[in-house]
């Protein structure tokens, strides 16, 4: 008899263990996740390097020589690069996450190289003469950096580095008189549109 009453409590038992099982292993599963990635990609400030970049197209697209074109775009990366670092180290900060520990580290340093290659490569064009192929070696490069940092990232950050990257391809195709808008396009609009996303997303 007794056998008998207890197997109706057993029975309902065991759903109740699989139920909590499969939901820690969901919850482990997720913190493990989160720990492998790189989230403090700041939202917010990607969109105020977008503005920067719209505001530095229309500016450089009314220069009349080279150097002052470059002067201009090499003055919003001046500009944009600590908005882009304070938002980030801003975020980090609120979700306790190193940028020099961890997959912090390893997003960043997977990030600079590119953008630092970056740095010969602009003088090296400028000296030989090649200065309107800038947009599609800056947009390239730039998009690099995105998509190999993007691996200790969120999923959405390689989209974003390949869509730099397949701009940049196109800078090399079009009209070289095109740059201007491909820079808007990319820096500008591409910052909007991934950092609204990721702000909505992510948070900030």
């Amino acid at each position: 008899m007794f056998d008998n009453a207890s197997a109706p409590a057993n029975s309902t038992k065991a759903p109740d263990l699989q139920i909590r099982a499969i939901n820690n292993l969901h919850y482990i599963r997720s913190t493990m996740e989160r720990a492998g990635s790189f989230t403090a990609v700041p939202g917010w400030g990607n969109v105020g390097i977008g503005a920067v970049a719209l505001l530095a197209a229309g500016l450089a697209a009314r220069q009349a020589d080279h150097l002052s074109w470059l002067l201009v775009w090499l003055g919003a990366a001046t500009l944009a690069f600590p908005i882009g670092l304070t938002t980030m180290h801003r975020k980090a900060r609120t979700i306790n996450l190193s940028l020099v520990s961890g997959v912090g580290r390893k997003f960043m340093l997977s990030l600079c190289p590119p953008m630092l290659a970056g740095i010969p490569l602009t003088l090296v064009f400028y000296r030989f003469g090649a200065v309107e192929s800038l947009p599609g070696l800056w947009l390239l490069l730039y998009g690099t950096g995105i998509v190999t940092a993007g691996a200790f990232s969120i999923r959405i950050i390689p989209i974003m580095g390949l869509s730099f990257m397949l701009l940049g391809c196109l800078a090399f195709i079009v009209p070289l008189s095109w740059g201007d808008i491909l820079m808007a396009l990319g820096f500008g609009g591409l910052h909007l549109v991934f950092g609204t996303i990721i702000a909505r997303r992510y948070g900030g």
